[in-house]
């Protein structure tokens, strides 16, 4: 189940073993005794040892970003990129997570009170494969400076960058069982979910695998986070800056080629403004060259796996054989490896799987409207509610429609991307709670009320 097939050329690398029942079980046995010693070191001892696992990421990052190149095709310099925005995470976390966790003071009518900020216990990670490292530094900083203890499931295709991981924390000062990466298969998640001593669930994944996890979790109690994708929209209702809108959206929308929840899936355009921006947008597209991803020269990825590039493709095919237009791409790339042409598609309408699916790859569905009543309905007629974004150079604008928008995140003349000190998340069937920022050390946390009488 975990192993290592490099996207850009098919072939199997490296193969591990599954986890057997006994380890899990002992592995939460671990866990929960590591939580009972690792709840009670001061908060700045464990600051200390988050602010070294940054540290570490930070003085391994070649190897970390060459194993990731490996593992799921990202380009070389984005991996990079994606290892400088964990190193800021567990900055943020070890120098801002002592003064969040403070205790809160209550104004009530009799007496005093106040809320303490204590951890809960063991948590279980499930994590996806296209950040293999961000997706566990949001989750992982947080409760670990809180003081919680973690199991983490890895994606199957990211077993090397998974045990990396772990080591990092443990060279940081993190103990071994307060960290355990764990190659464990789905069945054996319900059943740690069904364990007493297991507190809560992350996961950052696809709606199935949400539903799957939220509903195990809910049957046993348990708290849960949730971040299931989106199929964003990037609105532009006027720009005086066309290059610089269409560069930002073409970054934005391309970003992991593509295979970012938050990227801008949908585009939303101005009549006026339409013939325009897609003529650059797909001008833009067409320069991409596809390559090793470990080569820095090379500006188009493969996809994560064979499976992922057939998925997105047959999405595109039935968008065209139901009457959708393609400007460019639409084809596997001739050659070896799970490569993805560029793709616009025009005229895509209910029905169509690319209308009401996420499009997760170097794909793009862009629609013309003819005012901002039609660009707001057009954009909130998704089952998803991730993020969103507009680019007008009229602010009032930008706030009257942002206003009307269903997202759990809103940028205005600029989209998706992510930073340490923003919270992370959405609404409708993007998912449930928040990561990163203040917001995200709250949700595996008992806020317990001690309460004095006067």
């Amino acid at each position: 189940m975990y192993q290592v097939i490099n996207p850009a050329t098919g072939v199997l690398i490296e193969e591990f073993p599954t986890a057997t029942d006994a380890e899990v079980k002992s592995a939460i046995a671990r866990s929960d005794a590591a939580y009972r010693l690792w709840r009670e070191r001061p908060v700045e001892v464990r600051a200390l040892a988050v602010n070294r696992a940054g540290e570490l990421f930070r003085e391994r990052a070649d190897e970390l970003a060459g194993v990731v190149t490996q593992e799921m095709g990202k380009r070389i310099e984005e991996a990079k990129g994606e290892l400088r925005l964990v190193c800021s995470i567990f900055s943020y976390y070890s120098k801002n997570g002592p003064a969040l966790l403070d205790d809160e003071l209550l104004e009530i009518k009799r007496g005093q009170a106040v809320i303490q900020k204590r951890p809960i216990g063991p948590l279980l990670g499930v994590m996806p494969w296209n950040y293999p490292y961000y997706q566990v530094a949001r989750f992982a900083a947080p409760n670990l400076l809180l003081g919680n203890t973690i199991l983490l499931k890895h994606a199957p295709n990211c077993p090397r960058s998974a045990a990396l991981i772990e080591q990092i924390f443990h060279d940081a000062g993190v103990p071994e069982d307060a960290y355990t990466n764990l190659y464990a298969t789905n069945d054996q998640v319900a059943w740690m979910l069904a364990d007493d001593r297991i507190q809560g669930v992350s996961l950052t994944g696809s709606e199935r695998a949400g539903a799957a996890v939220a509903a195990a979790a809910g049957q046993n109690l348990k708290k849960f986070v949730l971040e299931l994708g989106g199929s964003d929209p990037l609105i532009v209702l006027d720009t005086s800056d066309m290059d610089g809108t269409v560069n930002a959206a073409v970054r934005a929308r391309m970003n992991n080629n593509g295979q970012a929840c938050n990227g801008p899936k949908r585009m939303i355009i101005m009549d006026d403004i339409y013939e325009e921006f897609v003529a650059k947008l797909a001008d833009y597209l067409s320069t991409l060259i596809p390559g090793d991803p470990a080569d820095p020269q090379t500006t188009l990825a493969p996809m994560s796996s064979q499976a992922a590039a057939d998925r997105l493709i047959e999405q595109i095919e039935d968008a065209v054989e139901k009457g959708a237009s393609l400007l460019l791409g639409g084809s596997h790339v001739k050659g070896p490896g799970a490569f993805v042409e560029p793709t616009v598609l025009t005229g895509v309408k209910p029905g169509m799987r690319a209308y009401s699916e996420e499009l997760f790859g170097p794909a793009v569905v862009i629609y013309r409207v003819e005012n901002e009543d039609e660009a707001i309905t057009l954009a909130n007629d998704s089952a998803y509610g991730l993020g969103a974004s507009i680019f007008t150079d009229d602010p009032v604008r930008a706030q009257r429609v942002g206003d009307r928008l269903e997202s759990g995140m809103l940028t205005i003349n600029s989209a998706g991307g992510s930073q340490a000190d923003l919270p992370f998340g959405g609404v409708k069937r993007s998912g449930v709670g928040r990561e990163l920022g203040a917001l995200g050390i709250e949700e595996f946390m008992n806020k317990r009320i001690v309460r004095t009488s006067s």
